[in-house]
Parts: C-alpha cells; structure tokens; sequence
C-alpha cells in the first residue's frame, strides 16, 4: 500500500518463491515411492492421487487456488510422486499463485488505506463473510476429494 509502483514486483516475488518451494517439494516427492505418499497422507491419499493423476494441470490450478484450510502440500506431493510433467505443474502452479498474489496486491493498491476502516466498521459482515467463505471451500474441497475417493474405490474393485 505504501508503494503501489511496485505492486508487480511483489507479487511477482511472492508467485516465484512459492512457485520455488512448490517445484521443491515437488522434486523431493519424485524421489518418494507411492507407499509412503499414502502413509503421510492417509485416507485422502488415494482421492488426492486420482485427483491428480486424472486432472493434471486443471487439478494442480484448482487445488493451488483453493483457500486455507485445504492441505494443497498434499497435492504437491501427489504430483511429484504420480509423476505430473514438471512443466505441467510448474505452470499450474504458476498460474494459480499469480492470480491469488495480483489479485491481493490489486485489492491493496485499490483501496490502499481505505481497506482498514472499511474493515473496522463491517467487522461483523466481513467476519461472517470470511468464515461462510472458508467454511464453504472447505466444503467443497471435502466433497471433491470424498467423490473422488469413493469414484477410485469403485473402479479399483472392478
């Protein structure tokens, strides 16, 4: 906010350091047989891995752009392990932090100082919102990995 000029240097600093423990991780989980993936996961492991397996790049944007609280190290995990093309995933990844770190960095140079007050005087609005919001994506990523959890289950049977 105190330097709206250099908005796009920050967030392109954030995208790249995230994007860099991202490919990280990534490269570590190669190294990482499949067996252990699911003990560290657990019972999401097989949900996660057609997730990821099955959507490829679309599955690494969505997951990347969901919100806290959804264990999105666990898909970077599943990507490394279930052999995603790195520069699939990289450009996922890419892709999905630079919308989130733009986009927070536009809010910021838009309403700059205006932000505060704002929140101060709708707190209970904007708290409700916030916890309807993060209370929804969790929901909906819950939902996702359980469909596809029981998706899995049913093919591995047949």
């Amino acid at each position: 906010m105190r330097r709206p000029a250099r908005m796009a240097l920050y967030a392109s600093m954030a995208t790249l350091g995230s994007l860099l423990g991202c490919v990280l991780l990534f490269l570590l989980a190669r190294k990482v047989e499949e067996a252990a993936f699911h003990k560290k996961v657990g019972p999401r492991g097989e949900a996660i891995r057609h997730w990821v397996v099955r959507n490829g790049f679309g599955g690494i944007l969505v997951a990347a752009m969901l919100p806290p609280p959804t264990p999105f190290k666990f898909f970077v995990l599943a990507a490394g392990v279930f052999e995603v093309p790195l520069v699939s995933f990289a450009s996922a990844i890419a892709l999905a932090r630079a919308i989130r770190y733009f986009g927070v960095g536009y809010l910021a140079v838009r309403y700059g100082a205006d932000a505060l007050p704002y929140l101060i005087r709708h707190k209970l609005q904007v708290t409700v919102f916030v916890i309807a919001f993060v209370t929804v994506s969790y929901a909906v990523s819950r939902l996702i990995l359980k469909e596809r959890a029981q998706y899995a289950a049913k093919h591995l049977k047949q």
